[in-house]
């Protein structure tokens, strides 16, 4: 509608500068130390939901950190639309890669860079500015109900229970979330599924303090040494995991949905130079797209232990740490994987160290049918938005409540996802064109026209 794109026009500068102040907040949930910036990051979106036309706000207290819930109901009657988001973001370490203060956003070649850019202040944030435009020119055809937690990046862990908890309150009829990517402004996707995630942290121990790696090196096992052992036995020569029973509920894409998955537009050395790699790695038979999208993986997150300190210091450590992830695919589940995973790491430790193992977070992957009137009105939204249809893809990362959303809620998941690949989602230099966050605002209100129309 030309209202919309009237009004947008009109106030487009505000909606910009809204958005540099919501960034500006360190809202870290990870860091204990950074509490009060989430409390304070929890007002800012109870204030700009207000602002923008919701006429019911309220803040709930968690175990953890807040979460925020709006809504603007219209007519019972009528279809109702629950928006998913996060204020939470990553820690912005290390500071030191940064080009300017992840906490001070900065313009530069019509790209906003900051920590929670695109993950997820920009995505989320485009919903409430289209909330507001559509209230402002009198054209919201459904109810709307907003859902903004403090947690997703440290796993969710209390929004459960406060889905359970406030089943009624958070009744709807789809759930959408802009916190996925597209394949690029000019070939525009829509993510029908997202892998789910296990995490875990392990401990090895040997000796019963560090040693003197020359009076005792070569007579004692280095639990480093050990570690990187176990974690490299869990890859074979063809990067296949060698987990037993890993793969058992993987469920095949069929010849004709790879096919459709290798009509993406895909530049493999544009790939690798914007990763600075000279060649690819991953699970062979298997293309970039469908490794980062229909198959599973295993990643060593992090691995530390002993001296890493300036200098030199010639120690056998006593222990050795480190933090492993898998992404799953349907039909796997988090729980089993934990235990396939963890199961299979005992066995496979030596006698002469001690094997320890804890569970960080995770969630189990899921589907959006694309025969689904929801796709089906978030496909034609950004068809009309873009002047073409959206390529239907599977995303990489993990958004891990949307299970249990469809469980708890009984509603299906929509992922309208405005950003890149591209844009250094928790790493140094996060950034989100301005263009998306703009075309984001633009392409919302179709969705909740299409969807109205679909739903009579």
């Amino acid at each position: 509608m030309q209202v919309w794109k009237d009004y947008q026009q009109q106030h487009k500068d505000r909606f910009l500068n809204e958005l540099l102040d919501l960034l500006r907040i360190p809202s870290i949930s990870a860091r204990s130390e950074n509490k009060a910036d989430m409390i304070h990051c929890a007002e800012a979106v109870k204030t700009r939901l207000l602002e923008a036309g919701a006429d019911k706000v309220a803040i709930y207290a968690t175990p953890g950190h807040p979460i925020v819930y709006a809504e603007k109901m219209i007519d019972p009657s009528k279809p109702t639309v629950l928006v998913y988001g996060h204020y939470d973001v990553q820690p912005p370490d290390p500071l030191e890669l940064w080009h300017s203060g992840p906490f001070e956003p900065v313009i530069k070649d019509g790209k906003i860079f900051a920590r929670g850019a695109c993950d997820d202040k920009g995505q989320f944030y485009m919903h409430v500015k289209a909330l507001e435009t559509m209230v402002k020119t009198n054209s919201l055809l459904t109810n709307v109900k907003f859902l903004i937690e403090g947690e997703e990046e440290i796993g969710s862990k209390n929004l459960g229970d406060f889905l359970k908890e406030h089943k009624e309150l958070l009744k709807a009829d789809v759930i959408l979330i802009s916190d996925t990517a597209m394949l690029s402004m000019e070939n525009p996707s829509i993510d029908v599924g997202v892998r789910g995630l296990t995490y875990i942290e392990v401990e090895v121990t040997g000796p019963n303090r560090d040693l003197h790696s020359g009076v005792y090196g070569g007579a004692v096992a280095n639990p480093i040494t050990i570690l990187a052992q176990m974690i490299s036995s869990l890859h074979d020569e063809n990067n296949h995991i060698t987990i037993p029973g890993f793969y058992d509920d993987v469920v095949v894409c069929s010849d004709a949905e790879r096919a459709a998955l290798a009509k993406a537009p895909y530049d493999e050395e544009e790939y690798k130079n914007d990763l600075g790699v000279k060649a690819l790695w991953g699970e062979k038979g298997y293309s970039t797209h469908e490794r980062t999208g229909i198959r599973p993986t295993l990643e060593l997150n992090g691995m530390w232990g002993g001296y890493t300190g300036e200098g030199a210091k010639t120690v056998l450590p006593s222990k050795a740490f480190a933090k492993i992830s898998c992404r799953l695919v349907p039909n796997q589940t988090t729980a089993k994987t934990e235990e396939l995973l963890i199961n299979h790491l005992k066995k496979i430790a030596p006698p002469y160290i001690e094997f320890k193992a804890s569970v960080h977070h995770g969630g189990d992957p899921y589907m959006t049918p694309v025969d689904s009137i929801e796709y089906k009105a978030a496909a034609k939204a950004i068809e009309i938005s873009f002047g073409k249809a959206p390529i239907p893809v599977r995303g990489g990362g993990s958004i891990p409540i949307t299970s249990l959303f469809e469980s708890v809620l009984g509603c299906k998941t929509v992922f309208l996802g405005f950003g890149l690949d591209s844009d250094n989602l928790h790493s140094p230099n996060e950034k989100y064109d301005i263009f998306n966050f703009y075309k984001g605002i633009e392409t919302i209100p179709y969705f909740y026209q299409y969807y109205d129309e679909m739903k009579k």
